[in-house]
C-alpha cells in the first residue's frame, strides 16, 4: 500500500510541474468570466462522471463562496437535475442532456465550461455545438490531445496527461485558482 501510495503522490507533483511549465492563459479566462457575470450573465457548466464533481464544485464555489464574503455569483452545473437529464436522455438521447439545457437557459454573454477529459464526450460536443446558437464563449478542460474539443472551444485547458486522475487534479487546481481570481472582482 505504501508504494501505491507513494506513487500517486510522485505522479500528481509530475502533473503539477508539467502543467505548471506549460500554463495556459488562465487570466484571460478569468477575465472573460468576470465580464460575463458583471454584464448580468452566468456561467454554465457540465461534465460526465468526475468532470460532473468538479462542474457541482465550480458551480458551489461561486454561488457559495470560495475564501471572502461577497455576493453570490450566478453559476449553474447542468448535470445536478436528474430528472431534466433522464427525461432529455429518455426522449431524446444522452447526447443531448445538456445541449437541451443550453437551449432552455443560455443567452448571450455567457460563458458555458465544457468539463471532458478525453475531449470525446458526445453529449459536450452537442453542448459546445448548441452554443454557437447563443454566442456564448466556450472554455473547454479536457486532457490528452484535447481531443474533438481541441477544435470547437474558444479557450481551452489542455493537460498534457493521459491519466485521469492526474487529469482530473489538474481540473480541481484551474477551478480553484479561477474561483479566486473571480472572487477578487467581487469581493
Amino acid at each position: 500500500m505504501e508504494e501505491i501510495i507513494k506513487n500517486h503522490i510522485e505522479k500528481h507533483i509530475e502533473a503539477v510541474s508539467n502543467f505548471s511549465q506549460n500554463l495556459p492563459n488562465i487570466e484571460e479566462i478569468a477575465d472573460v468570466c468576470i465580464r460575463a457575470l458583471k454584464n448580468g450573465n452566468k456561467l454554465l457548466i457540465a461534465g460526465n462522471g468526475g468532470s460532473a464533481a468538479d462542474a457541482n464544485h465550480f458551480a458551489g464555489e461561486l454561488v457559495g463562496r470560495f475564501k471572502k464574503e461577497r455576493k453570490a455569483l450566478p453559476a449553474l452545473a447542468l448535470n445536478n437535475n436528474s430528472s431534466v437529464i433522464t427525461a432529455i436522455g429518455n426522449d431524446y438521447a444522452f447526447d443531448h442532456v445538456f445541449s437541451r439545457q443550453i437551449e432552455a437557459l443560455a443567452k448571450p454573454g455567457d460563458v458555458f465550461f465544457a468539463i471532458s477529459t478525453s475531449g470525446n464526450s458526445k453529449n459536450i460536443l452537442e453542448a459546445i455545438k448548441v452554443t454557437r446558437n447563443f454566442d456564448c464563449k466556450v472554455v473547454g478542460l479536457t486532457g490528452k490531445t484535447g481531443g474533438k474539443m481541441f477544435q470547437e472551444c474558444d479557450f481551452l485547458i489542455n493537460v498534457p496527461s493521459e491519466d485521469t486522475p492526474r487529469i482530473q487534479e489538474m481540473h480541481e487546481l484551474v477551478i480553484h485558482i479561477l474561483s479566486e481570481l473571480i472572487e477578487n472582482a467581487f469581493a
